[in-house]
């Protein structure tokens, strides 16, 4: 295969990612907390010697969007959203310290403040929260304090990756990075849930451009192929 059709290929490969990543958006779009999507085109360029240099595209990273989506009001007490900037901190799988904005939690059969997938919520310290079964009504506000019939249980803490581009999607709603830092000035707004801020309109419109990007690539594929052939059969004779 000549450059003409690796470049393709490795143009084709990242508009496969992009696809994949649309569809995993729309199929979200409903989803409490999720974030949106998208991939990051890269190009690499090599010199060839006399001739012009080669250059081609890699479309394997994703970005995460985290524009602030709408509020839902639930009137739960312990449905929280984020107003700002800023994530919830759980303790995710093999103990590890994960961000999520899907506020919708749950106590578990010991009192720990819990995701729906039996993560637990952490405070400000990194410490798990726990809610005593006979706490009574219990308060958030806006700081993140938490209250039981007036007295203090603890405050919940809002965190930052330190660095957003090693901001890496695990699982569901969930968010790894290389570190944390604590976020001020945010909102926790309790009795709501924050929404997905995928646009299903936009992202099939952007299926749609991929996949006519996708067809002419491969259009030009099969045209590179039949010229091929033709020219080893004229040799051939």
């Amino acid at each position: 295969m000549d450059s003409t059709g690796y470049i393709t290929l490795s143009r084709q490969s990242g508009l496969l990612n992009q696809m994949d990543a649309i569809a995993n958006n729309i199929a979200n779009s409903t989803t409490t907390g999720f974030k949106r999507e998208g991939t990051l085109f890269s190009e690499w360029v090599a010199k060839t010697g006399d001739s012009p240099s080669l250059s081609m595209g890699y479309g394997n990273t994703r970005v995460v969007d985290i524009m602030q989506a709408g509020l839902s009001q639930t009137g739960g007490a312990f449905d929280l959203a984020v107003e700002g900037d800023g994530f919830f901190m759980v303790e995710g799988p093999n103990a590890q310290q994960m961000l999520t904005r899907a506020g919708a939690f749950v106590t578990g059969p010991d009192g720990t403040l819990q995701t729906n997938d039996g993560f637990p919520v952490l405070d400000e310290s990194g410490s798990r929260v726990f809610i005593p079964p006979d706490a009574g009504k219990v308060t958030i506000a806006q700081d993140g304090t938490l209250s039981a019939n007036g007295a203090p249980l603890g405050r919940m803490g809002l965190f930052t990756p330190t660095d957003p581009l090693t901001m890496t999607h695990q699982q569901g709603t969930l968010f790894s990075a290389s570190g944390y830092q604590p976020v001020t000035g945010s909102k926790i707004m309790q009795g709501y849930l924050e929404e997905s801020n995928v646009s299903p309109i936009n992202e099939i419109a952007s299926m749609i451009s991929v996949q006519r990007a996708y067809q002419m690539g491969q259009s030009f594929l099969d045209r590179e192929d039949d010229r091929a052939r033709n020219v080893i059969q004229t040799l051939g004779r």
